[in-house]
């Protein structure tokens, strides 16, 4: 399977030359924009670019307000806060994810409790959610989430859209609702990804994105807060250092953080949102052919959920074992073809290696077996 592999990629992607895992393409306004930003000299964090680019994307997700920050950890970081998350509270998350979930966590001062993810979302699974809740944890008589063992206070859910692929969010929704916890969305991966109709980052009380450079679209750096009207105001104030509006004094009214998106990446996104629908539909394309390919194969490619929009940001397959998923590995790479496996488990680094956990038999399983394979825009064809 693995030279049929290599060589159906290498098709898509028409060359012989080294193949990455994601890369970012420039091919609409970006570089008369970001000329445009030079030219006027607002480069920092004021500009138009910056105010466009939130009002746009606030437009293409739905949500009331948007707020551009410096990376997605910063928006993570920050919504954390607006969902209320203090020093020792704990946060029930995934332990199949990317860092800087659990990074933006640790900011706070609180600590992440992990809970199994399902096979089918790779994501968060509302059903090992409400077993872990219903053993572990109770509501107190001002209905706040405490766990039985010590009285710690469980503030908030934070789920990832692993791979652009929505988790079961009417249930999550649903669970969180009845512990009393605020649902935080990271969508980081999940831009142009459709839950029954309704993008995500939008479900819970903040949600946030990620424009890092391998992410669908890019400003080089940088992320967006999702929010309601109330905490997106808010969220403006304290990612601007918590500077009050003066012509010339300088007033800060709490601790704020120099967060703010650069108007010269914001002009790059601006650009790359121009064209997100194109890419949307490309890389719905290439995960087709995949799945295409490996029907009838030993490996499984990862499919949308159902009722689901997935923006495929990164195709997956699920390998039969991990001595599988290791020669393949090592025979695509060794090819010029980039492949890469899931992420190891949160509780495997040393950092969160002591948190609290539920069973994470799924999580364990998956990542033995899931494998990343190229998934940028396919090129244009040759006319």
């Amino acid at each position: 399977m693995f030279d049929a592999l290599i060589g159906f990629i290498r098709e898509q992607y028409r060359t012989n030359d080294f193949i990455p895992l994601h890369a970012p393409v420039f091919q609409g306004n970006e570089k008369k924009y970001v000329l445009e930003t030079v030219d006027s000299t607002f480069v920092s964090s004021v500009g138009a670019f910056v105010d466009r680019f939130e009002n746009d994307m606030a437009a293409y997700t739905g949500s009331p307000r948007a707020v551009a920050t410096v990376n997605g950890t910063a928006a993570l970081h920050v919504s954390l806060l607006l969902a209320g998350v203090k020093p020792g509270d704990l946060v029930l998350t995934q332990p199949l994810t990317f860092v800087a979930t659990c990074n933006a966590i640790a900011y706070c001062g609180a600590e992440p409790v992990f809970i199994d993810v399902d096979r089918h979302t790779l994501g968060l699974s509302p059903t090992a959610l409400e077993a872990w809740l219903e053993e572990s944890a109770y509501l107190d008589p001002e209905g706040v989430c405490r766990t039985k063992a010590g009285g710690q206070v469980l503030r908030a859910c934070l789920p990832m859209h692993t791979f652009g692929h929505p988790v079961e969010l009417d249930e999550l929704v649903r669970v969180c609702a009845r512990w009393n916890l605020a649902l935080v969305e990271d969508a980081a991966e999940s831009l142009g990804s459709l839950y029954k109709g309704r993008h995500t980052g939008t479900f819970g009380c903040v949600g946030t994105l990620s424009f890092n450079g391998n992410k669908i679209i890019t400003t080089g750096g940088g992320g967006m807060i999702l929010a309601g009207e109330a905490l997106g105001v808010r969220a403006k104030h304290i990612t601007t250092t918590a500077k009050k509006a003066h012509p010339y004094e300088y007033v800060h009214d709490e601790v704020g953080y120099n967060y703010r998106l650069p108007n010269l990446n914001a002009a790059l996104g601006c650009a790359q949102l121009e064209s997100l629908e194109a890419f949307i539909a490309s890389k719905r394309a290439l995960a087709a052919s995949y799945e295409a390919f490996f029907q009838g194969r030993s490996a499984q490619f990862v499919l949308e959920p159902e009722g689901c929009r997935s923006n495929y940001w990164l195709n997956a397959i699920i390998c039969e074992d991990l001595e599988q998923r290791d020669a393949l590995l090592l025979a695509s790479n060794a090819s010029g073809v980039m492949t890469r496996p899931i992420w190891r488990l949160m509780t495997h680094l040393p950092t969160f290696a002591d948190s609290l956990r539920g069973d994470l038999s799924n999580a364990l399983w998956l990542e033995e077996r899931v494998v990343n394979l190229p998934s940028s825009v396919l090129p244009e064809p040759s006319i």
